[in-house]
């Protein structure tokens, strides 16, 4: 890849927007290669940002600033422009935000996804801040004939002292628009004390909009001459059209074109299907659910199901494993040694899908060879570039709008529904909104992987353990896990038992598969933190003094990265000592092992390392005795980073949702699949959480280490799936081994 750098010398002027007031320009050299480079990757190409691209400053005072990254409900939209805002010490209630379109080459990466915006814009976003400030303090300098250093700011003010001279920020916009913009390594960011924004709740700027139902997402955006339209798929993953009855469909009313959409270059991309455009979305959906008769060519993946992939999985586990993730000490020696006490246990955990409330949508107008699009993704750049090769033409040649987007998990990683908008666009010459009904949403995911673990364990005489192993069974091919299959040699316990080993045997599937809130995580916590609980158990050890134990051994050496893998995208070494002070506190706010608890009521403990987020986790659990389930109230206590929450009020909110959603993940979330095609097709048959079944209080609390800030957008979630199954066992001595647990009998109190 071709890269384009923005450097500060192509900073060449500073405009004046109407009316006087300040919008600092840039220019990059040559534009037109920027905007024709390849398909980006996840974090982009290197891009120097310039205020120029985030903040305006209007005569009057106001301040409007970007918001550069998708908004899909973890509050991304506030929080890095208050990071902006901190640093360029403007008033806040004088601040408006806007989200930005999608324009790499100006914003850098513009994705919301694996819980980075916090550690990848923490500098960046501040430095902008900074960067504005100077500004604005060198013009009010300069009109005063004063050392800028003698200048110092309040919100939205530069004072000076010695004259008792104070100016606006919108007085001096003009003037600062002729400044250079300062190197940021020259500037000094504030002190944490000093922060009024950051570490402050601050209200989600659309909320007015959200509760009073304005359009403001994906789903809402209409256009003048738009036509609306349904996309039929195969069942069954990878299938393709044989035959349909288009021209009975052209036959009903409101319907303008059917057609048929042979797989493109990608499949996973743009699938084959049938397309209908109607001047109303339920005329296309009509036409689809009453009328539509299509013969299938379902291809191979028809003789896959989840009755096959579990009888693979049983009879790999049997046999030697396919690859070695990692390997210290002898295990085996361990366990066929005398003095230890050995524990075997199988556990699974199935396909799951992401049901955002939103549906997948996407809204495209295809005019005089260029495309337009109103997307609600969270890799935008990746839908640009698919579109691209799905139509054959260039990426300079798109146009992404961002829109708020109603949920997404993960499932608007993949950016399908955006191609097949600009592909029926294309098609049909007129703006069309694509929009999935809840049975294709859920029937065509790219699916959290399903995957068997297959444990063994030896504790010694002191409670201590001394060898595991695990035969991971999954999804891949050829050495490769499938997409969010895999599972890391790094994983903890790996490296704080002596006699460690880490094995792996996959198996292919067509089901398409991707990442979902914590990808990994979610399912694999729940593993390993019920064997550790089993292992605390066998040893007559207290579970979470067990933890504190294991925690406490001098770890071995991480892995070495792959050859050529860049510092950003380098693993980060687990911590022990950090994670032993999150389960301690944890441990403190629940009162663990000094409240006394009603009978069949216990409590169960639970951490994870995900996103470099550090998270302990303890539920408090009632199991009647016909299996009945009741979360009476949940501990949270997460590390994540100097400042802790950057925005209380939305921390609070991410957090408690992954007690809710990892509650779903327990109970009742499953997709099976049979005869190559998902069996669940809606709520009822895959039933989240209600609102009455949710604990009555869920303690959060986060403990400040002297570690850069991470995101929290995904590291909650994972402890809370075995916290719960953790306490059921201790409550009613019935050990949960695969999830979920409504069709073992269990069901909400």
């Amino acid at each position: 890849m071709e890269k384009t750098m923005v450097s500060r010398r192509s900073f060449l002027r500073a405009s004046v927007i109407a009316g006087g007031g300040m919008m600092l320009a840039y220019y990059i050299e040559p534009l037109e290669k920027a905007l024709a480079a390849p398909a980006l990757p996840q974090f982009g190409p290197p891009v120097t940002l310039l205020p120029a691209s985030f903040i305006t400053i209007a005569p009057d005072g106001a301040i409007t600033i970007m918001a550069k990254n998708p908004e899909i409900g973890q509050g991304v939209k506030v929080m890095l422009p208050m990071l902006i805002a901190e640093e360029l010490d403007a008033d806040w209630n004088a601040v408006e935000i806007e989200q930005a379109d999608l324009i790499p080459e100006k914003y850098g990466s513009q994705i919301a996804g694996g819980s980075t915006a916090t550690p990848t814009n923490w500098v960046p976003m501040r430095q902008l801040g900074a960067q504005c400030r100077a500004m604005l303090i060198a013009a009010a300098a300069e009109n005063w004939g004063v050392p800028a250093s003698e200048c110092t700011t309040s919100p939205s003010h530069v004072h000076h002292e010695g004259s008792k001279r104070t100016a606006s920020y919108g007085e001096l916009s003009a003037k600062a628009a002729s400044m250079p913009v300062p190197d940021p390594k020259t500037l000094k960011m504030k002190d944490p004390k000093d922060y009024r924004i950051i570490g402050h709740t601050q209200a989600n700027p659309d909320i007015k909009k959200i509760v009073s139902g304005k359009p403001l997402f994906g789903i809402d955006h209409t256009m003048p001459g738009m036509l609306y339209a349904n996309f039929e798929k195969c069942p069954v993953f990878g299938g393709k059209v044989s035959s349909a009855n288009l021209d009975e469909i052209k036959t009903q009313p409101g319907i303008r074109y059917a057609f048929v959409v042979e797989p493109g270059p990608d499949p996973s991309a743009l699938a084959g299907g049938v397309a209908i455009v109607a001047d109303y979305w339920y005329q296309a959906r009509h036409a689809r659910d009453n009328v539509l008769k299509v013969v299938w060519d379902e291809g191979p993946t028809a003789k896959q199901g989840t009755d096959t992939y579990n009888a693979t999985a049983e009879d790999l586990a049997k046999k030697d494993p396919g690859q070695t993730l990692r390997k210290d000490g002898d295990a085996e020696a361990v366990f066929a040694g005398l003095g230890v006490k050995v524990v075997e246990a199988s556990y699974s955990y199935p396909f799951l899908s992401h049901v955002p409330l939103e549906p997948m949508n996407c809204s495209a107008s295809f005019k005089d060879g260029k495309l337009e699009l109103w997307a609600p993704s969270q890799i935008p750049s990746g839908g640009v570039a698919q579109a691209a090769a799905a139509l054959g033409i260039s990426q300079k040649d798109i146009t992404l709008h961002l829109t708020r987007i109603g949920g997404g998990f993960g499932r608007r990683l993949t950016n399908d529904y955006v191609v097949e908008a600009a592909y029926i666009a294309k098609q049909v010459g007129v703006p069309i909104k694509l929009l999935w009904t809840r049975e294709q949403d859920m029937g065509h995911d790219f699916y959290r992987p399903a995957g068997y673990h297959n444990l063994k364990g030896a504790v010694d005489a002191s409670g201590k353990i001394v060898a595991w192993r695990n035969h991971f069974v999954t999804f891949g091919e050829n050495g490769r896990f499938a997409q969010s299959a895999g599972l890391s040699g790094e994983e903890f316990p790996s490296r704080f038992v002596p006699n460690f080993s880490q094995l792996a045997s996959m198996m292919p599937s067509g089901v398409p598969m991707g990442a979902m809130r914590a990808p990994g995580s979610n399912a694999i916590a729940f593993v390993m933190q019920s064997f550790i609980d089993e292992l605390a158990h066998a040893a007559g050890r207290d579970p979470l003094q067990f933890r504190l134990d294991l925690l406490a051994q001098t770890p071995l050496p991480p892995a070495a990265p792959p050859p050529g893998t860049p510092v950003a995208f380098a693993p980060v070494a687990f911590d022990g000592p950090r994670m032993a002070k999150v389960l301690t506190t944890v441990g403190e706010r629940s009162g663990w092992g000094k409240t006394k608890l009603p009978a069949n009521t216990a409590m169960g403990v639970a951490f994870h390392f995900s996103h470099r987020g550090y998270f302990a986790e303890v539920a408090e659990v009632h199991v009647s005795k016909d299996n009945a389930i009741r979360v009476n109230k949940a501990w949270v206590v997460g590390d994540i980073g100097s400042v802790g929450a950057i925005n209380p009020g939305a921390a609070q909110n991410i957090s408690q949702g992954a007690v809710i959603e990892g509650m779903s993940h327990t109970m009742g979330y499953e997709i099976t699949i049979d005869k190559g095609r998902a069996v669940q097709s809606n709520f009822h048959q895959y039933p989240p959480l209600r609102l009455t079944e949710a604990p009555k209080e869920i303690d959060i609390f986060f403990v400040k280490s002297d570690n850069p800030p991470t995101g929290l957008g995904e590291p909650a979630l994972p402890p809370m799936i075995p916290a719960i199954t953790n306490a059921i066992f201790t409550a009613s001595g019935k050990r949960i081994r695969s999830l979920p647990i409504e069709p073992q009998g269990y069901s909400w109190a």
